[in-house]
């Protein structure tokens, strides 16, 4: 076992992680798009395109770990986290208004 090998290997297991959670927020962000391109909710719509914006800059993070000196990785992984954990609950939020919205 050498120590080269573990840190690759527990980065690309929060990789995986981080990419499964941005993934499913992703799928229900694509359904809550096709709604509101339905409903032609303008609101929702420009809500939605912020969100992707704010997925794609979590995936550029997830990408620039790789290259990330190892001083830094603890530092860049709680900065994902917070983003993520962020970004799910902005999705989350968007629902809940979405369905208030088609509701009334």
């Amino acid at each position: 076992m050498t120590t080269e090998q573990n840190p690759s290997a527990g980065l690309k297991a929060y990789q995986d992680k981080i990419n499964s959670q941005v993934k499913e927020a992703r799928t229900r962000l694509d359904e809550l798009e096709t709604k509101a391109k339905e409903q032609k909710a303008q609101v929702e719509l420009a809500a939605i395109n912020r969100l992707k914006t704010t997925r794609e800059n979590i995936d550029r993070k997830v990408q620039d770990l790789k290259t990330a000196h190892e001083t830094h990785v603890a530092q860049a992984k709680a900065e994902i986290d917070a983003e993520v954990a962020k970004f799910k609950s902005s999705v989350d939020e968007l629902a809940t208004k979405f369905r208030m919205h088609v509701t009334k």
